[in-house]
């Protein structure tokens, strides 16, 4: 798919880019270049092909779910300069 200067004008117009009038040929063959690839990848067939989240089949290493540390409520609300109930209160900010 080739790109020509309005292509390129109109695609920089719809992305709020500014390119100059120099640039828009290289714009143009670099973008013509990535269309090309999409294209080439789009004809690869791939039925038959099962998705993948990871290209080598890894999995995330998972750590227990497990408390590690103790409850500072109480010690960090009293630096607060009002709670009520185990909530820190704040002034209104909305009328």
């Amino acid at each position: 798919m080739e790109l020509g200067p309005k292509d390129i004008e109109k695609i920089a117009s719809l992305a709020r880019l500014k390119i100059e009038d120099g640039d828009i040929p290289a714009y143009a063959d670099n973008l013509t270049h990535i269309l090309d690839l999409v294209e080439q990848m789009n004809s690869v067939d791939t039925d038959g092909v099962a998705p993948m989240a990871h290209p080598q089949d890894a999995s995330q290493r998972l750590r227990p779910d497990a408390v590690t540390e103790e409850n500072q409520r109480d010690h960090f609300q009293g630096n607060a300069p009002a709670t009520e109930a185990g909530l820190y209160l704040v002034p209104k900010v909305i009328e």
